[in-house]
């Protein structure tokens, strides 16, 4: 193996490539996590092998697995990037209170929902350490799963639609969703009308397995990448939409929207990376959800 005086961090940047792949087990299912194309995984891949000087990994029809040398560098980087979350938990516990920074992701429009336990996290967090700096970025899921994965982030909130092999999932809670039209759709007092006969905004983020039953129902008259983008669609009063309950309940109180009929249940979780060890900071967040 090729000495290397000191780590740049671009090997850094590739390890942490390196260590996604070995998460989820391959370089196709690490596509999603990554948010970059298999090609440019293998490159990437192959970049880390001639640096180290060893071949990482065997790929092909018999599927991913890590040769001896690459199992030792999984076992080496575990120990760098555990050493470098260790050095941040130690100045953490340097000081009395709390100190540091949490990265949080979490998709769009969750406030709304009764049981969300996240600002209530937060504000128990800073009741215990408030030198505690916060970012919280509202992200899609997709990018959430990789910002945890790479590091970026220290844990995220997300529906729970499939796992990934290194994340660790905590349940947190149920939210309802049903269709719904807006007071200019002719559902809105027909109720008789056939349902399957009107356009609907179907989602481009991920949806729960028995969503796709319910789309599959309708004629897709356009999409939309988050829930505020099917609430302007639904406002139109030219399609239907699947919305959350919480979301939908201050339009339906003012007359706006109608729901029509149950939809889907979309089961959130709190998301932390398998191989990280998490600081004080998350730690403490974490017990109070």
């Amino acid at each position: 193996m090729t000495v290397v005086g000191q780590i740049s961090d671009f090997e850094l940047k590739l390890l942490k490539v390196f260590r996604t792949v070995v998460a989820c087990g391959g370089f196709a299912a690490a596509e999603v996590a990554l948010g970059i194309s298999r090609a440019a995984i293998s490159m990437q891949m192959s970049d880390l092998e001639k640096r180290l000087g060893v071949k990482l990994c065997q790929r092909g029809r018999a599927g991913f697995s890590l040769t001896d040398e690459g199992k030792r560098v999984l076992e080496a980087s575990d120990r760098l990037f555990g050493a470098v979350e260790h050095f941040r938990s130690e100045l953490n516990e340097l000081h009395q209170h709390l100190q540091g920074t949490l990265v949080i992701g979490i998709t769009d429009n969750l406030v709304s929902h009764p049981g969300m336990k996240i600002t209530h996290g937060l504000a128990a967090l800073k009741a215990r350490g408030p030198g505690v700096h916060i970012n919280l970025r509202m992200q899609p899921s997709d990018d959430i799963e990789m910002g945890v994965l790479d590091g970026r982030l220290n844990v995220g909130v997300i529906p729970r639609v499939r796992d990934l092999p290194g994340l660790n999932y905590s349940p947190l809670y149920e939210e309802k969703t049903r269709l719904y039209c807006a007071d200019t759709h002719p559902l809105f007092t027909d109720t008789s009308a056939d349902i399957t006969g009107y356009e609907v905004v179907q989602p481009r983020f991920k949806q729960p397995a028995e969503a796709a039953t319910l789309y599959a129902r309708h004629t897709v008259g356009a999409h939309a990448n988050d829930r505020e983008g099917i609430l302007f669609l639904v406002l139109t009063g030219c399609y239907l939409g699947y919305l959350p309950d919480h979301y939908a309940t201050p339009w339906v109180k003012a007359g706006r929207l109608k729901p029509l009929q149950p939809g889907f249940t979309t089961h959130f979780c709190v998301i932390t990376a398998r191989s990280r060890r998490t600081n004080l900071v998350t730690e403490t967040f974490l017990e109070t959800l």
